[in-house]
């Protein structure tokens, strides 16, 4: 399986007519967050592959849109927000998702760690609810899969793992948590950004490779998937 990996700044390599050609053979795209709803538009327009989405700290547009539980029809929506939301993929923000076409077991977890009491920033104790909350669905998978989830996708890092030592970049100890429990082979985050780009991208933590996929990262795993 090949999934290309997008967080935080849009590429000119993949926002450009040529994306086909150099990205064409993946079999969907993942996102960490931070990025333009139109920028996922035009990735799922020229590739024609699903896309999974969380929101980060920054760029929140139709956030407000997706959380909601009850939201309006698009007709409502565009007559009332000014125009319809892009159309952005798949919204696993706090959700587990199977992807039926690749046998893929998503989980997504978006936002940061809570420092100026902004939209989509969470403590490490509301992380943890959050976790909480998927439970459920987790363990369905588990039962009936085989495994609880492959790919946990977050914003923010989890504690000690490519983290930053200011408290807006410091990672979740809840998401050691999750792995601990669930053992994805995979957490992709961004919120991290990598002015080396030769830095390391990628930790291990028992069963699961965390890997920053900021700007972009080509995921190739043949294993993955049910």
């Amino acid at each position: 399986m090949k999934i290309l990996c997008i967080s935080d700044e849009t590429d000119p390599l993949i926002y450009s007519e040529h994306i086909a050609t150099r990205y064409g053979d993946v079999d969907l795209v993942l996102s960490a967050g931070d990025l333009p709803l139109k920028y996922y538009e035009f990735i799922i327009s020229m590739l024609n592959k699903p896309l999974y989405f969380v929101y980060g700290n920054h760029n929140q547009e139709y956030l407000d849109h997706y959380l909601s539980n009850s939201r309006p029809p698009y007709e409502t929506y565009h007559q009332h927000a000014g125009g319809l939301p892009p159309f952005a993929g798949e919204f696993v923000d706090g959700r587990v998702r199977y992807d039926k076409r690749n046998k893929l077991i998503i989980a997504g977890l978006g936002g940061s760690m809570r420092y100026n009491n902004g939209e989509h920033q969470f403590t490490d104790v509301q992380m943890f609810r959050r976790i909480l909350k998927m439970i459920p669905r987790l363990v369905f998978n588990r039962i009936f899969r085989g495994r609880y989830v492959d790919i946990l996708l977050t914003h923010a890092p989890p504690l000690g793992l490519g983290d930053g030592i200011d408290l807006p970049h410091k990672g979740f100890s809840s998401l050691l948590v999750f792995m601990k429990w669930f053992k994805p082979a995979y957490l992709l985050h961004g919120h991290v950004h990598l002015v080396d780009f030769n830095a390391n991208r990628i930790h291990l933590f028992k069963r699961t490779k965390v890997i920053n996929i900021f700007r972009n990262h080509l995921l190739e795993d043949d294993q993955l998937g049910g």
